[in-house]
């Protein structure tokens, strides 16, 4: 065990969602030509004016709530000043002495002990425009510039690289089922910095921030790197200096970027050209309003539905998917089997055709009667498979599906008892491998019954008075 004590804080950027930028009514979006999403005021023009999208300080007040924020009532915009090339202006606007949030927390669990990562503020900003480098030549996309932000700070208190990583993981679900951001670290709509310091003692020691890591799970592999080399360093009784890094995932270790010698002065001051703003209760109460069911309160809703953990956790993972079955939720039926076959059959055609449920034919009330179709033995697992297809693509009823498709299956007892039987006496080695224990052995033999039907019997149906039968 380490005789050092990490400390860990990281600052996130998530990209707002909203149609058009923060201060300019170019459009907000992703993908578009180079330099297409833009005007005067994202290019910096002298004698531009910025007006507030009111859509981003709504989207702030619901990141507050979901984050555990106190609301800041009254706030006003303040420039940060630096020059650099992706900042036009030469200064950035941003929120510094009054951030719209503070005192927050995510709640996480790891290893089965749950913790609080405290929120220390988050504030709303502009984002800077898109530097790309071409050799010695460096390029300039202005479509970013402009693009809301919300920056969420912790206080120094994250332990390891698990706690981080779980907190990163929380931070973007609740984010993103808030519909406050897309949160897609690969586009950038969710940025990462991360900082680290290592202690003998109850001191803060010197921290290096890591900048700009690309993935959650990099996040982890750069905070344990850079521990083991602050870690070698001390040991070696070399000093830490105050550095920006960059993590290398192709070397697994973070690069020296620059060394802090003097603290930044940005020479803040209030943005002169945006009047302080007030929030209304009003306001607020309608921005709260239309918050969707989190994640936490939709596990609790599942659980009390009779689904697994594992069943939720990977509902949860699916946004249409859970959107889908949250709307089933007002139809009685077998929820458990509906997830199975949103998991399954559902799923896999929906990748194989690069579709949404919501592109498919298939209604709540299809499904319902195709779940009542699997209870009563009407539709065998194996005929859900052959039909899925035309469940997603027609209109047509299931029972319009099975005349087409000639489906029809064998439910009557005394048949089926009768072809078990048959089994049974055909296959006395196999039904003793049963008695002794062997699994196996009850596969084949349930394979012999969908042999002698011609897999027109139900199989949960035949499996089970095939058990019964040989448990005599």
């Amino acid at each position: 065990m380490s005789e050092f004590t990490p400390t860990i804080g990281i600052e996130v950027h998530v990209e707002v969602k909203s149609k058009s930028k923060l201060f300019s009514n170019s459009a907000n979006t992703y993908g578009m030509a180079t330099n297409t999403a833009v005007n005067v005021i994202d290019l910096g023009y002298p004698g531009t004016l910025p007006t507030i999208n009111k859509e981003v300080i709504r989207q702030g007040v619901r990141a507050c709530k979901v984050l555990n924020c106190d609301i800041t009532r009254k706030m006003h915009f303040d420039r940060k000043n630096y020059f650099y090339p992706d900042n036009p202006k030469n200064y950035q606007i941003t929120q510094n002495r009054t951030p719209i949030g503070r005192n927050g927390y995510v709640e996480i669990e790891v290893d089965g002990i749950k913790k609080k990562i405290e929120i220390e503020e988050m504030h709303i900003e502009e984002d800077t425009c898109k530097s790309a480098h071409r050799g010695s030549v460096s390029l300039l996309d202005f479509n970013r510039a402009g693009v809301p932000l919300i920056e969420i700070v912790t206080k120094p208190c994250i332990s390891n690289s698990k706690e981080a990583m779980a907190y990163l993981t929380k931070l973007k679900e609740l984010l993103f089922y808030a519909n406050i951001s897309d949160c897609k670290m690969e586009e950038g709509s969710m940025r990462c910095d991360s900082n680290v310091s290592i202690s003998k003692d109850d001191t803060f020691g010197t921290k290096t921030e890591i900048k700009n890591i690309s993935s959650i799970h990099n996040v982890g592999l750069a905070i344990e790197y850079e521990i083991k080399r602050q870690e070698e360093m001390l040991n070696n009784g070399e000093i830490i200096r105050e550095e920006t890094r960059r993590f290398d995932d192709k070397q697994g270790k973070t690069i020296l970027m620059r060394v802090k010698e003097t603290g930044n002065d940005y020479r803040y001051f209030i943005e002169p050209d945006i009047p302080y703003l007030e929030l209304t209760d009003e306001f607020i109460s309608n921005a709260l309003n239309t918050l969707p069911l989190l994640p936490d309160e939709l596990r609790e809703k599942y659980s009390k539905v009779g689904l697994s953990s594992l069943q939720i956790e990977k509902l949860i993972n699916n946004r249409s998917l859970n959107d889908y079955f949250l709307g089933l939720l007002s139809y009685k039926t077998n929820y458990v089997t509906a997830v199975n076959l949103l998991l399954s059959d559902i799923s896999s055609y929906l990748n194989k055709h690069n579709k949404v449920i919501t592109d498919t034919h298939l209604s709540y009330e299809k499904l319902v009667s195709v779940i009542e179709a699997l209870e009563t033995g009407d539709l065998s697992n194996k005929n859900v498979k052959d039909l899925i297809d035309s469940l997603m693509e027609t209109d047509k009823t299931i029972e319009e599906l099975k005349k087409e498709f000639n489906i029809e299956n064998i439910t009557d007892d005394n048949f089926i008892k009768d072809i078990i039987t048959k089994v049974i006496e055909n296959n006395v080695d196999s039904v003793n491998d049963y008695k002794s224990g062997h699994d196996r052995a009850l596969k084949y033999l349930m394979g012999q019954v969908m042999k002698e039907t011609k897999g027109a019997v139900n199989p949960k149906m035949a499996s089970d008075m095939l058990i019964e039968a040989l448990n005599k």
